[in-house]
């Protein structure tokens, strides 16, 4: 059963009022004890830098980010330097023509029913608003989870939470594939020297 929470009637004191947080000093069981802001660390680790590691998957002249969890939990994203961030994000869709992924369903601990899918299967479709559309490949080969409705009422979460909303789908490696299937992405210091190499090209191109 739901337990009801006292709402104060106008007038009357908030009972909670004395447990909102206070941006200053206060005294604590005698102590003095600052306001938990001032120990606020701008460069404090995202969860990703924490618990995920970043690896990267290459398919022609797009680059996909690969967000591997201690768990074997994959979830799969743009990498920075996709074209689409340029062009813009117009819409996702996840009907890829012979089959819907929205529709993928799992049951049970062990995900069972989820679709097996291979590291160049399409994943989505995603069109930016200068009209061309990339084919999401799936980046490895695992169990699809889920995948991340949200971006169809909402595509621009790819552009806006990169590495938190702005995911495609969430994908489940075999235990036994984990380790060829990282030794077949890029890690981010290769990933780094591939955005370097691209852009050098790039810069010969156009002094052409």
């Amino acid at each position: 059963m739901a337990t009801a929470v006292a709402t104060p009637v106008l007038g009357e004191e908030d009972p909670f009022a004395p447990y909102y947080f206070e941006d200053k000093e206060q005294e604590i069981c005698g102590q003095s004890v600052r306001p938990i802001t001032d120990s606020y660390d701008d460069n404090y680790p995202s969860v990703v830098d924490r618990f995920f590691t970043r690896f990267y998957y290459i398919k022609g002249n797009a680059a996909y980010q690969v967000l591997y969890h201690s768990n074997r939990i994959c979830l799969i994203c743009l990498a920075p330097s996709h074209p689409a961030f340029a062009q813009g994000i117009s819409q996702v869709n996840f009907n890829v023509g012979n089959v819907d992924r929205s529709q993928n369903v799992v049951k049970g601990k062990g995900k069972k029913g989820g679709m097996i899918l291979q590291a160049d299967s399409t994943l989505a479709l995603l069109t930016t608003e200068t009209g061309e559309t990339f084919k999401i490949p799936s980046c490895i080969r695992g169990k699809l989870v889920e995948v991340n409705t949200e971006l169809i009422a909402e595509p621009k979460l790819l552009e806006q939470l990169p590495e938190r909303a702005g995911y495609f789908a969430i994908l489940l490696p075999k235990i036994e594939n984990c380790e060829d299937m990282k030794a077949s992405l890029l890690n981010q210091q290769q990933y780094e020297e591939y955005v370097n190499n691209n852009k050098q090209v790039e810069v010969q191109q156009d002094d052409l």
